[in-house]
């Protein structure tokens, strides 16, 4: 599969915890001054739009608990309260997606985020809304086709974030230990540059005794082929997990608990889903990569405004980096910065943020952990 190629942008360190609140109060500021930098694009429309929202699944947390409420209000504040954002969710399905997609363009939209679930099956949709006039900013996913803006993660830092996360645990017995791999999506781009950049750190220091690409991001299907990983390397002799992403580590815990696992042992993710959070309070989760959903939300809220309203969204922070897909070059991109997320800066990252509260994360089940680790 090709793989989306990232062009002037710049490797964040990763320990980069940020304020929210103070870099989206820089954004505000930052789109107000956008007036095209010194080109001649003009604004088209006032603050009476309408953003289409295209999210891929229900089975990621994060999408309809953050995703969703941030883009619209951060829309509605945009516009000064007459912008509105059309919503769908395509529930896993690629076909299910074209066809919303394509609802979207039917219906008049001024400009559509979306989050491919299948990045190649969704570039003729992309296309129509090119010859219609909308334009389409991929969110989270690089899309494929003629899109107009790209706002997501550094991804293949994501996977080295991780891939480091099992070195460091692992210590001296890294380079004799066995770890599996669980894999996203084939059909999400992402895929490639989290698998990519976690081989970069795992490559010669472990052992990759078994890798498997996951169907859809399924937890199902991540248990189904941890459970065939158990079976083919040995419970005892599995030393850690790459998992791809939180909903499949909760299914890879699963497994190695039903199989009968005496000491769990470390496992990665990603999005900071409050059940990790809490697995990782518990030890039963090693970490999981803290990508700001309000940074994300924002930035992709601000773009889609400004391409409707004309503005140059190259010449601003808005879209400081490029990237390339299989069928584009020079995509103007905004890429987040990430944090790996551990028992040590829960207060410092998802806390500080606004994400949960104490409150939220240490419930009855996790009040001594909690306590354990000064969580009060």
């Amino acid at each position: 599969m090709q793989t989306p190629r990232r062009t002037g942008a710049r490797r964040r360190a990763v320990p980069l915890i940020a304020s929210v609140s103070a870099l989206l109060l820089a954004g505000c500021g930052a789109l107000d001054s956008v007036d095209g930098g010194g080109s001649s694009a003009s604004p088209e429309k006032g603050d009476d739009i309408t953003v289409g929202l295209l999210l891929p699944d229900t089975d990621t947390a994060r999408f309809e608990k953050f995703d969703r409420p941030l883009i619209t209000r951060r829309v509605t504040s945009r516009t000064h309260g007459k912008g509105k954002v059309r919503y769908a969710n395509a529930g896993s399905s690629a076909k299910t997606q074209s066809r919303q997609f394509a609802q979207m363009i039917s219906a008049g939209t001024d400009v559509i985020l979306v989050d491919a679930v299948d990045s190649k099956a969704i570039a003729p949709e992309v296309r129509k809304a090119k010859d219609a006039g909308i334009p389409v900013i991929a969110y989270d996913r690089l899309a494929e086709g003629p899109i107009d803006g790209y706002v997501s993660h550094d991804n293949e830092l994501v996977g080295e974030v991780q891939g480091r996360a099992i070195v460091d645990a692992l210590g001296d017995k890294a380079a004799t230990s066995k770890i599996v791999m669980v894999n996203g999506s084939p059909a999400d781009p992402n895929t490639a540059r989290f698998h990519e950049g976690a081989i970069s750190e795992l490559k010669g220091r472990v052992i990759v005794a078994k890798s498997y690409y996951t169907k859809d991001w399924l937890p199902e299907a991540a248990k189904a082929n941890m459970q065939k990983a158990i079976r083919s390397v040995g419970l005892g002799d599995i030393a850690a997990v790459y998992s791809a992403n939180d909903g499949m580590a909760g299914a890879v815990i699963d497994a190695l608990k039903e199989a009968g696992v005496h000491k769990m042992p470390p496992v990665t993710g990603q999005d900071a889903d409050l059940a990790a959070v809490q697995r990782i309070v518990a030890g039963e989760q090693r970490m999981t990569v803290y990508k700001s959903f309000l940074l994300e939300a924002a930035g992709a809220a601000d773009m889609a405004v400004a391409k409707v309203q004309g503005k140059a969204i190259e010449f601003d922070a808005l879209a400081q980096d490029s990237v390339d897909s299989p069928t584009e070059k020079s995509i103007p991109a905004q890429l987040v910065p990430v944090v790996a997320l551990t028992k040590d800066n829960i207060k410092a990252t998802v806390i500080k943020d606004g994400v949960y509260s104490v409150k939220d994360i240490c419930t009855a089940q996790y009040a001594a952990d909690c306590a354990a680790i000064g969580l009060r």
